[in-house]
């Protein structure tokens, strides 16, 4: 799912590995109720791709990405064909002391680029392409803090994989071939309570992270009294092999109303892992034994997703009704292109329902020459 090779700048959508970004937005909506809501947000996604060129063209050294994810209720709409096998709406964990919401949403926008005026067009331009076809559900704007740690004062995302690791760790594999290459996507606001925190004092702290606060150092699982955040962040099959997921966590604030979080955000191709930590983190290994950092750090939201590779996006483009025309859609457009637009969606169409027997209909997405998912 990744963009281009050679040095070229990745801008293409679905790119789940892009590099961790100085700015993000994370952008949850809900599709209007009526069909010609559906057709129009088709649209839009169906056009992704292009809205980041015209927007990413401004500054190539930006690095504007986006992935769209798709939930789990949004899916049957889409599309009568079968869901990824894993696909399912967030299930809430409910913990002896704490528990992580459901919360809902039908898209995922998923926005990162090195500037946050970047972000923000790409933002705007989309949500003014959608217009009263869908609801803001949730709306984050993250930003990187210093050497890319949280608001609680240490550095997050350190067991990410990389390299070849992270096709292994995000993308689904061969176990569900018609959806190779996606990711299921978990994301959660939590908010954390910092005067409380920082009462701690630092050593405390680092017990409850399991490193160091200072330089990141990993702390010796061995001595845990309790288990810390990271031994219950790591999970571990019965067979003994560790999965791991990719995080691209930003932290969020707002000071002048006391607001302060951070926005969790994890890729997996395989949902479970990302359940099963979210079971020990609430719950505890052993049962009562919960992540104690959610002592200070409340979790308000809790949706899944599945974002498909761009290649399968492109191929099942054809599997889609051509939309009728958004309600609030910039009218300023080429009349000849749109006519040619119609006729490949059309040749399109006929041919991918001799093709394929499952998909997503997402309207007409196209395959860019140079650039690969």
């Amino acid at each position: 799912m990744t963009g281009a090779a050679g040095g070229r700048v990745p801008i293409d959508a679905q790119s789940v590995d892009a590099p961790l970004s100085r700015s993000a937005v994370f952008l949850v909506l809900d599709i209007g109720p009526d069909d010609d809501d559906l057709a129009a947000v088709r649209d839009v996604v169906s056009g992704i791709d292009g809205l980041l060129k015209t927007v990413g063209f401004r500054d190539l050294d930006a690095h504007l990405s986006c992935v769209v994810g798709i939930g789990a209720t949004a899916w049957s709409r889409f599309s009568p064909y079968s869901a990824p096998a894993e696909l399912h709406s967030f299930v809430p964990v409910s913990g002896p002391v704490h528990d992580a919401p459901s919360t809902g949403g039908d898209l995922l926008f998923h926005i990162r680029a090195e500037r946050q005026d970047v972000c923000f067009e790409f933002e705007r331009l989309l949500l003014q392409a959608l217009g009263t076809h869908v609801q803001v559900v949730d709306e984050v704007t993250g930003f990187r803090y210093f050497d890319t740690r949280d608001l609680l004062g240490f550095v997050d995302g350190t067991a990410n994989p990389v390299a070849q690791e992270i096709a292994a760790s995000a993308l689904v594999g061969d176990e569900d071939p018609a959806w190779t290459g996606g990711s299921y996507i978990v994301v959660q606001k939590y908010l954390h309570d910092l005067a409380a925190w920082n009462a701690l004092g630092t050593e405390a702290q680092e017990r409850i992270i399991g490193r160091s606060k200072s330089d990141n150092v990993e702390r010796d699982s061995d001595t845990e009294v309790r288990p810390s955040h990271k031994s219950l962040a790591t999970i571990v099959d019965d067979a003994g092999v560790e999965h791991d997921i990719l995080r691209d966590n930003m932290p969020f604030g707002r000071p002048g109303s006391g607001e302060y979080g951070t926005y969790f955000i994890g890729y997996s191709g395989q949902l479970w892992v990302l359940e099963r930590m979210l079971e020990r983190m609430f719950v505890g290994d052993p049962p009562g034994t919960y992540d104690r950092l959610l002592d200070f750090s409340r979790a308000v939201t809790g949706t899944t997703f599945f974002a498909p590779s761009r290649d399968r996006l492109v191929d099942l483009a054809g599997l889609a009704t051509p939309p009728a025309e958004p309600r609030n859609r910039n009218t300023d457009t080429d009349t000849d292109t749109d006519t040619d637009t119609d006729r490949d969606r059309n040749t399109d169409t006929d041919r991918h329902r001799d093709d394929h027997d499952t998909g997503l209909g997402i309207g007409s997405l196209r395959r860019t020459e140079g650039h690969t998912s």
